[in-house]
């Protein structure tokens, strides 16, 4: 029994530490923005790790896939446990801190193809954690399934693909969509909210300095302030959260006035996107005038999206040669788009036709 509970926990970790990593690894990048809501103030207040959450997410990423295999094929068992055993102390710690302190809605552990609550994911990791331990104790039941130069082999190999696909998706995109704004959708009817949808619950919160301290008062309340007590600010309180549409903050403004309803319409519609003009790559960025003739000689409005300041977007025309208009979006909603910084998506009538990579400019059918 003791054998078979093992062989089971071993399968079980093996497998969902493949998976869980091989779908971060597909989209690096996207696991990076979540490493950086990590290091962010809110939450650990570590800004000096920001800028190398994407160097930190494919070392994870890597790192979930070989163990899993090294698991499963019995290699350096030792280590191989002793080391998933520290990754997931950590990630329970982790989830854990956003699940308690509500700092982070979702912890990213298998990217956009399932989206977990954070007691979901803290939950998820006590079971994992729970089976690592069983591992654990009974390590020298997991024997290795090959001779020492299969092993090895198998070991390599796994190494040496996963860089590979690292290297392929980020100079290209993810080889699967999982997100929203995927090949095939439309945007007007991811933004709709289903008749009968149950709607938010959300408490008006008050707070007012009583004698040099801020304390939180509800509309109830309101009749029973002190005397004196002065007027700070005034939150929302979400009691319950109600439907959310996968498309919820996209916007196009422009001279202060939003245009989506106008440009989602547009039969032939071609948006260069860019969510940080200080970030983006030269590289990328000096191919868009060229491509902004192409498209419009045959017949595309062609627009940037960026959450850049009316500043920056200047300098940047200014820089690049670029005649185009930019419209405004929420930086969060443009990362969710599109991976590459720029990249490039086709619309017709609202719907993605197509998503490429700068670097894949002349695989566009435009």
């Amino acid at each position: 029994m003791k054998n078979i509970i093992t062989q089971f926990s071993r399968l079980f970790v093996g497998l969902l530490f493949i998976i869980s990593g091989l779908i971060k690894l597909n989209d690096p990048v996207g696991f990076s923005y979540k490493l950086a809501e990590y290091f962010s103030e809110p939450v650990f207040n570590l800004p000096f790790l920001v800028p190398f959450s994407l160097a930190l997410a494919l070392f994870l990423v890597i790192l979930e896939v070989v163990l899993g295999v090294m698991l499963l094929i019995g290699y350096k068992s030792k280590i191989t446990i002793w080391s998933l055993l520290i990754l997931i102390v950590l990630f329970t710690f982790l989830t854990f801190y956003s699940a308690y302190f509500d700092v982070v809605k979702d912890c990213g552990c298998f990217g956009d193809a399932l989206k977990l609550t954070p007691w979901q994911s803290f939950t998820k990791d006590i079971i994992l954690l729970f089976f690592i331990i069983i591992l654990f104790l009974n390590q020298k039941l997991v024997k290795p399934l090959f001779q020492n130069k299969v092993q090895n082999l198998i070991a390599y190999i796994t190494i040496i693909l996963c860089m590979f696909m690292a290297v392929w998706v980020l100079n290209h995109l993810p080889l699967i969509d999982f997100r929203p704004y995927k090949v095939g959708s439309n945007i007007q009817k991811g933004m709709e909210i289903p008749e009968g949808a149950p709607k938010s619950v959300v408490e008006m919160l008050f707070i007012y300095n009583v004698n040099g301290v801020n304390k939180e008062f509800s509309e109830k309340d309101l009749m029973n302030i002190p005397e004196g007590a002065t007027f700070v600010d005034r939150k929302d309180k979400v009691i319950s959260e109600g439907y959310v549409p996968p498309i919820h903050d996209f916007t196009m403004v422009k001279d202060g006035s939003d245009y989506k309803d106008e440009l989602l319409l547009e039969p032939k519609l071609l948006m260069v996107v860019a969510y940080d003009l200080t970030l983006s790559e030269k590289d990328g960025m000096s191919k868009m005038e060229k491509l902004n003739q192409e498209a419009k000689a045959k017949g595309y409005k062609v627009i940037g999206m960026t959450n850049s300041s009316e500043e920056e977007i200047e300098k940047t025309k200014k820089k690049y040669g670029l005649t185009f208009d930019f419209y405004s979006c929420d930086a969060i909603t443009l990362k969710t788009i599109e991976r590459s910084n720029p990249s490039i998506v086709l619309l017709e009538k609202g719907t993605i036709k197509q998503k490429v990579h700068y670097n894949d400019i002349k695989d566009l059918k435009l």
